[in-house]
């Protein structure tokens, strides 16, 4: 028992010291990055034989999962959400008012109205939660797929397992390609290339041998060995970075301007009550429950109730196209930002750029007689190794048309690896003809201090260096000797100098196209690097995004050139193409400055460096590749490399929101229609609508709006955006003609025999005192059709019977207005005071209705030449509006662009008699400063990439441009 007793206490001990130990850790107390590697051991409690399972999952219990923490939410709360939000409150309030309120005057409380109201909130707020839901399904899926593994050591097997399960002292394998799982310490084998573009934005590899840290998110590029997990999860180098990534939480914009509609329509319902309040009992001395009807109409009919479920589903619908076609969307509600997106900060390593370095095979320089850039890239190439290449070596290989052309013809007999005294590789071979020759390659001082006429080439040869270094390009050279003793060891005959290759990382096959399109559309695109100036230079050069580029000192007011340090930092930023040399914060910095110059600010990035300021943007991309830390911060992940995907993302985002900005102007109208028209037939005829009947208009509208999301749409040619004030007054104008022709309705149908004259339908004059039924199932009908084909006008930006709608919403509309005829028609409903009208009615409404439909594309066009004061451009730019002739304003065009282009290069105006009038020179004159202000707000250049230059130029001269062979690399 004492030997027990003695064991038990032992083992306390040990588990208490464990404990302190691991807490310690938790609390990153104990130095693992740079304590020696037995220490580590030793902090960690562990061995080179691994964990055991148990073990793990303790340290699991203590330490977490191996990747960034992501919050959860509660369906049911998010269920619950989409009933809590201000427009559900108003319509939560008519149904206890339905209740609790409308309870008197004989009658009993309003069952029907208070059902029908709470099915509306629950179908509403159902549809909007699986519609949410199951994109998010979507995405967590497709997200499921980029989860890393890694090669485990635990029980004494190697295990390849979810690297989410790894927890310090873990013993993991890394080999060629694969991404560091977690902070580690390099145990024993030979040194690694590991790629940390990712952590530093750095293009080349860097070497770490045993005893040396990785970081989580790098890539093994060349070598295999074993190593340590010293870090996980939160606790990792870019773990680290979450505090500044979650310090960044902002309202969206989406939701600002969802909260600012539901508000002016909520204050319009109020101010129509309260009106009515006032006239009815005071003035009119009303009855109660009449009264508290009418208030309910006003209620009922005037909130948007299904705005934000007709929002989040077209959102929902587009966040699944974008997903097929290449971008998992994150935050629905970035899609609104996107389309509104007017500058992009493009991180430059693996996003313009491919992060692999190659060769320009056209500035290649020659050294040697009878030698080409061929033969140059043929002989650095067999001093490359064809297997278990380095990023060098690889891009030397890559510029053959066959990788075997390095070993074609010869046998290999010895080859140099690199090291860091030689700093060159080197390949002794034999030819065909049984001759002995040796290659090399390396850093230019160490390659000519082997050539033999170093004097004579010194100068030229330092030069070319200078020259691609001013361009940002490494310099590698290459050297030749013959060997003609035969012996590998001998030191061959004297070294030729041969050639410089310029080494740099080409940009993406379709970056220079995707950046041509984006400046098309509107979204300035800025290069945000953590390389040198040159090389970002050298990027936008071979992109044709410009140079106009500025080192981060800039940024911090630190810079000593006077062209910088005049300009302020805001505008500095506005105008420039691009920064290098940036750290973090300086991304963070600049989206921030931006965001504060009302600019609508993506950012794209892929590595933990970027996490920040993609967080921080109002629309973070993460690339395809990406490190977790960028994709926890993004809002939307990209499944295919490049940025091609970005503008079919783009167009998408601005099909969408004007799907939703046609909504938002058709939900606003009809809350004006409703509560003026309505509010006007109280007050002036004592007319009691039916609040049932208003139920009944809003069911048939919602189930037909939601429709709108598969809408067709043209999407906008550039930035899109919540212009409130264009919402509001369109909404005001059209909402206030539609109430106007339902109490012109209702005043020819019941004060006047017009209609029974002309139609020879029964006459509603007629109807007993306080006895609406009839009328009330006309009005209904009338209210109904004009109201939903408002939607035909403000989806449309040309006219609303030229722009075809979709099918699924011209379907819906016929099949909810032929409902709403049939129960005008024969609905005898004593609960909801209607009576049916007969077809003949029927027949008079929709005539009337669509005799006074067309003037609302007229009051829509009127309504935005008072709104720009551009009637005829805005006519210019649909080239429909007024009439089908083909290329109709083509040649008002093409003055516009040619009026703007010498505008923008300082050459001199054309004269006014040149064109047919003086009002039509001041009209293109107003067109091309449009222009020139748009290509400024695109582009905010001050310099033209030579590209731009030389296509003005020859446009200008007159020039065949196809006559003029270009070398833009040049």
């Amino acid at each position: 028992r004492a030997l027990l007793l003695v064991w038990h206490k032992k083992k306390e001990s040990e588990m208490g010291s464990k404990d302190e130990v691991m807490e310690a850790l938790l609390k990153e107390a104990v130095d693992l990055e740079n304590i020696p590697i037995e220490e580590v051991f030793e902090n960690l409690r562990c061995t080179r034989e691994g964990l055991t399972a148990e073990a793990a999952q303790q340290r699991l219990d203590i330490f977490g999962h191996n990747k960034l923490e992501e919050k959860k939410e509660s369906k049911f709360l998010k269920f619950v959400g989409f009933m809590w939000n201000p427009l559900s409150w108003v319509m939560e309030a008519a149904a206890i008012m339905a209740i609790a309120l409308a309870n008197g005057g004989g009658k009993p409380p309003d069952w029907q109205d208070f059902v029908g109201i709470m099915t509306l909130l629950f179908i509403n707020s159902t549809i909007s939660f699986i519609e949410e839901n199951n994109a998010g399904n979507a995405a967590a899926a497709l997200m499921a797929r980029l989860a890393p593994k890694a090669k485990v050591l635990r029980d004494g097997r190697w295990n390849e397992e979810d690297a989410a399960i790894l927890v310090p002292g873990d013993i993991v394998s890394i080999k060629l390609g694969d991404i560091i799982p977690a902070d580690a310490r390099l145990l024993d084998g030979d040194p690694l290339k590991i790629d940390q573009s990712a952590l530093t934005g750095e293009s080349l590899p860097v070497t770490k041998g045993p005893g040396d840290g990785v970081y989580s998110g790098s890539t093994c590029k060349q070598g295999e060995i074993e190593a340590v997990v010293i870090a996980t999860g939160v606790h990792t180098f870019f773990g680290k970075a979450a505090h500044l990534v979650d310090s960044t939480n902002q309202v969206g914009h989406f939701q600002k301007v969802l909260t600012a509609i539901g508000n002016f329509c909520i204050c319009s319902i109020a101010v129509g009550m309260i009106i009515e309040i006032i006239v009815m009992y005071p003035i009119q001395h009303r009855d109660y429950r009449p009264g508290i009807d009418n208030l309910l109409v006003l209620l009922i009919g005037g909130i948007p109730i299904a705005m934000p479920t007709v929002l989040s589903v077209t959102m929902a619908i587009g966040s699944h196209r974008l997903s097929q076609q290449g971008a998992i969307t994150k935050r629905m509600t970035a899609i609104e930002e996107m389309a509104g997106m007017d500058v992009l900060c493009s991180d430059k390593t693996g996003t313009l750029t491919l992060n692999k370095l190659t060769v320009d095979r056209n500035l290649i320089e020659v050294f040697a007689k009878g030698v080409d850039a061929d033969a140059v890239v043929l002989m650095a190439a067999r001093a490359s190794r064809v297997e278990n290449q380095d990023a060098i070596d690889a891009a030397i290989v890559g510029m053959l048309s066959d990788p075997k052309e390095a070993r074609a013809g010869i046998r290999e007999v010895h080859f140099l690896p690199f090291n860091p005294t030689d700093k060159r590789t080197a390949l002794t071979y034999i030819d065909s003809e049984g001759k002995m020759h040796r290659v090399s390659k390396g850093a230019p001082e160490q390659i000519l201090n082997l050539a033999h006429n170093r004097s004579d080439i010194e100068r030229r040869v330092h030069a070319v260096i200078d020259k691609f270094a001013e361009r940002g390009l490494r310099s590698l050279a290459v050297a030749y000797q013959e060997v003609s003793d035969g012996r590998k060891e001998s030191p061959g005959g004297p070294w030729q100098f041969i050639g410089l290759m310029p080494l740099f990382d080409p940009p993406r096959h379709d970056s220079a196209e995707t950046i041509r399109r984006a400046l098309n559309l509107g979204v300035n695109v800025k290069m945000i690097t953590g390389d040198q100036l040159a090389i970002g230079k050298e990027t936008g050069r071979r992109l044709g995004m410009g140079t106009n580029m500025y080192p981060s000192s800039a940024l911090l007011g630190k810079n000593k050139d006077e062209s910088i340090v005049a300009l302020p930092v805001d505008e500095l930023i506005e105008k420039a193409d691009g920064f290098a040399g940036v750290f973090p914060e300086h991304k963070y910095e600049i989206v921030k400055r931006l965001q504060a110059r009302k600019h609508i600010c993506g950012m794209t990035g892929d590595g933990v460096n970027d996490a920040p300021a993609l967080k921080k943007a109002d629309i973070g991309i993460a690339v395809a590749d990406a490190t977790d830390a960028a994709r926890s911060a993004s809002d939307i992940v990209l499944t295919e490399p490049g940025l091609s995907v970005i503008i079919s993302a783009v167009l998408t985002s601005r099909a969408i929101f004007q799907r939703m900005k046609n909504y938002t102007i058709y939900a606003v109208s009809i809350t004006i229609r409703i509560v003026l028209g309505f509010m006007l037939l109280a007050l002036i005829w004592e007319f009691d609508f039916p609040p049932f009947m208003v139920l009944i208009i809003a069911i048939l509208n919602d189930g037909t709006i939601m429709t709108i999301s598969k809408d067709r749409v043209k999407p906008s040619p550039l930035p899109d955006s919540w212009k409130l004030a264009e919402i509001f007054t369109t909404g005001i104008i059209l909402g206030g003609y539609l109430a106007m022709m339902t109490v012109i309705f209702f005043w020819a149908a019941f004060k006047t025999d017009f209609f029974p004259r002309i139609f020879k339908v029964p006459t509603l004059q007629k109807t007993a005192p306080h006895d609406f039924r009839k009328l009330a199932s006309a009005i209904y009908l009338q209210v109904s059709t004009i109201s939903q084909a408002l939607i035909f006008v403000t989806r449309a930006r040309s006219w609303s019977f030229i722009e075809r709608p979709g099918l699924l919403l011209l379907a819906a509309f016929v099949v909810a207005q032929l409902i709403a005829t049939l129960i005008a028609v024969y609905a005898n409903w004593s609960f909801a005071a209607v009576e049916g009208i007969g077809w003949g009615w029927a027949g008079v409404i929709w005539l009337y209705n669509i005799i006074f439909y067309i003037p609302l594309d007229f009051l829509k066009f009127i309504t935005r030449y008072a709104l720009s004061g551009r009637a005829w451009d805005l006519v210019i730019e649909q080239r429909i509006a007024f009439t089908r002739k083909k290329h109709f304003g083509k040649e008002e065009r093409e003055l516009k662009w040619a009026h703007a282009q010498r505008t923008l290069h300082g050459l001199p105006l054309p004269e006014t008699n040149m064109l047919r009038d003086h009002s039509g020179f001041t009209e293109l004159n107003q067109m091309a400063e449009d222009a020139k202000r748009r290509a400024e707000l695109a582009r905010m250049r001050e310099l033209l990439t030579l590209k731009g230059h030389v296509e003005s130029v020859v446009k200008l001269k007159g020039i065949d441009i196809d006559t003029i062979q270009q070398s833009y690399t040049v």
